[in-house]
């Protein structure tokens, strides 16, 4: 497949820099609508295409990695009932790239290198060296994703100097870059630098300004980690200078984040500060709602380091606000109508015992004339507090339905009798973050009404499922779910009941693919960390139940590490539930703040 220009993809946890990756073949056009419209084509045989072209075309313009997958297979069996082999040479190279592609997507990295490497195979045969070189980068990658230093290393050096043998410009300059990001990984600066430099000299030549700026973004990092502030700098704002021309905001708020990062691990925290608040001025000026949000958490973290614990909690604030869920405020104001509502039925009953009163004072006067009204008041009055206090009933069990929906029942109790609630401390509690692959990006197209009728559609059900293992729901933060189990002391099997509600969602979001009651197709990332954590109620009026602490962050580093449709524990959960489940060791990986941190996949 040929490849003429350079794409832009977000990098896989285990790339250390933790910005952006180039890649050559995957996702180089891909477009659903054609994938839509090829497929239409391939079905009605209604084409000019020979067939093993249009299938092709298929896998390279598909978005999802299951279909793509699909398709892939039809080529090679094509492929395979031709005869001789030699003239389908180019077909099966085509069917095992997707292959590999759709696997590495998948997240299944060991068959995605198998596919890769008869890909590699068919290529030499046919003396493709140009496929040879982009092939071996691809394999590189993926040999780096399963942090193999040695084959990573070996692939990169093969592929690169294959490249440059055939003067493949965009993908040199792209495999440059990904060999430089790999050097970072293990500390290799200098060499790092010598690919950053090379690519982006090419880039330059080829007038690529997104090649070229994320090389310099690149540089200052590495100016950063060795701890020269001004060329990093210098580096960094040359990059979002190119960057801002091409509207590009949200890798800009990546090196700012990252950058900031840096210099707190440093315990620097002036520039730390200094470009997490420039992150967050940068999102508030062009109307980033998400950038906002991350950039407000990121500064939470800084301040709780930096002993500033006001300013940590007012950002954290900040942080909720930008990310809760229209679900979430819906609630907490109709438990603020419910609360009016019983408010108002006492007054009119109070308003009644008046009434009454002046009754019985007038019957005081008249005794005889007034004693048969009297006992008919007295009837009336003993019919209606009767009615009124199965309303009374009523509007308190609602209120208290309603406050059991958001808050645990302890929590609840506490509330109604305090009127507050103080913060506790759970020694042992397990916490699960998750969110959609591609969510925004189908967002997008979607009206509000719909968008919440879709979340709602996966949420309610997540909710049963939390109900089911005696779990909490702690709150939704756009397409992101939170739950902790632990909380209420009597769940001593709070880490396997995390698990297998997990196992459910995740069965849930596959089946949902293939029902009628919404058009989404997404993938669900998971991740779950025991240990322990704080517990309190914010606010006086909109107030939420939330939960703070070490363990949260790792829970969340979790799901970010995750990948589509896998369940990623903790080693502190992985220890509670062995036992219990299949899983499998996934190795050190690194995570923001953390350094590195065993993780473990729950096998299905």
């Amino acid at each position: 497949m040929v490849q003429d220009k350079v794409y832009l993809n977000k990098s896989k946890a285990y790339f250390w820099i933790g910005l952006f990756l180039f890649c050559f073949q995957f996702a180089f056009g891909q477009n659903q609508n054609k994938a839509d419209h090829l497929k239409n084509l391939y079905k009605t045989g209604d084409y000019s295409l020979t067939e093993f072209r249009i299938l092709t075309k298929i896998t390279e313009s598909e978005t999802n990695p299951d279909s793509i997958l699909a398709y892939a297979n039809i080529l090679i069996d094509k492929a395979e009932a031709v005869k001789p082999k030699d003239s389908s040479l180019e077909a099966f190279k085509n069917g095992y790239l997707a292959k590999g592609n759709a696997l590495q997507s998948k997240g299944d990295n060991s068959k995605a290198i198998d596919a890769f490497l008869k890909s590699l195979d068919y290529a030499e045969n046919a003396k493709d060296k140009r496929s040879m070189g982009y092939l071996q980068i691809s394999i590189a990658d993926t040999y780096a994703a399963m942090e193999n230093k040695e084959y990573a290393e070996k692939y990169y050096t093969k592929g690169i100097a294959m490249l440059r043998k055939v003067k493949d410009s965009i993908n040199l300059a792209s495999a440059l870059l990904n060999a430089g990001d790999w050097s970072i990984t293990h500390q290799k600066y200098d060499e790092a630098l010598a690919y950053f430099n090379e690519s982006s000299l090419i880039f330059k030549k080829l007038d690529n300004p997104l090649g070229r700026a994320y090389n310099l973004g690149n540089i200052g990092i590495v100016h950063a980690e060795q701890n020269n502030d001004l060329l990093a700098e210098n580096n960094i704002n040359e990059a979002i200078t190119i960057l801002e021309e091409l509207d590009d905001y949200y890798a800009i708020s990546i090196y700012l984040t990252y950058l900031a990062d840096i210099y707190a691990d440093k315990e620097n925290f002036d520039l730390a500060f200094k470009y997490a608040n420039r992150s967050l001025a940068l999102a508030k000026k062009n109307g980033l709602k998400k950038e906002i949000s991350d950039a407000n958490l990121k500064l939470s973290e800084l301040y709780e380091k930096a002993g500033n614990i006001e300013l940590a909690h007012r950002h954290y604030k900040d942080y909720i606000i930008y990310r809760d869920s229209v679900r979430n405020i819906k609630e907490v104001q109709r438990i603020g109508n419910a609360m009016t509502s019983k408010a108002q039925t006492e007054a009119e009953l109070a308003n009644q015992k008046q009434k009454t009163q002046n009754i019985l004072m007038w019957a005081s006067v008249g005794v005889l004339f007034l004693i048969g009204l009297l006992a008919y008041g007295l009837f009336k009055r003993h019919k209606f507090v009767k009615a009124t206090n199965k309303i009374i009933a009523a509007e308190k069990q609602r209120s208290d339905d309603l406050l059991l929906n958001i808050l645990p029942e302890d929590t609840a109790k506490e509330l109604k009798d305090k009127g507050r609630v103080e913060a506790k401390k759970y020694p042992q509690v397990t916490v699960l973050f998750s969110d959609f692959k591609g969510f925004t990006k189908y967002a997008e197209n979607l009206s509000p009404e719909v968008l919440v009728q879709t979340i709602d559609h996966y949420f309610s059900k997540f909710d049963l499922i939390m109900e089911k293992y005696d779990l909490e729901k702690i709150k939704t933060i756009g397409d992101a779910y939170m739950a902790a189990g632990g909380l209420n002391f009597d769940n001593e099997k709070h880490a396997e009941h995390m698990v297998l509600a997990a196992k459910e969602m995740n069965d849930f979001v596959a089946t949902a693919k293939l029902d009628d009651i919404t058009d989404a197709t997404f993938d669900i990332r998971i991740g779950i960390n025991t240990g322990p954590v704080v517990a309190g109620v914010v606010g006086t009026k909109k107030f939420a139940y939330d939960i703070w602490g070490d363990t949260v962050n790792i829970a969340a580093r979790m799901e970010s590490s995750s990948e589509a449709g896998r369940i990623n524990i903790s080693e502190d959960t992985y220890r509670l539930v062995k036992d219990a489940f299949d899983c499998e060791y996934r190795g050190k990986l690194a995570v923001k703040n953390r350094g590195e941190l065993n993780m473990y996949f729950v096998n299905s």
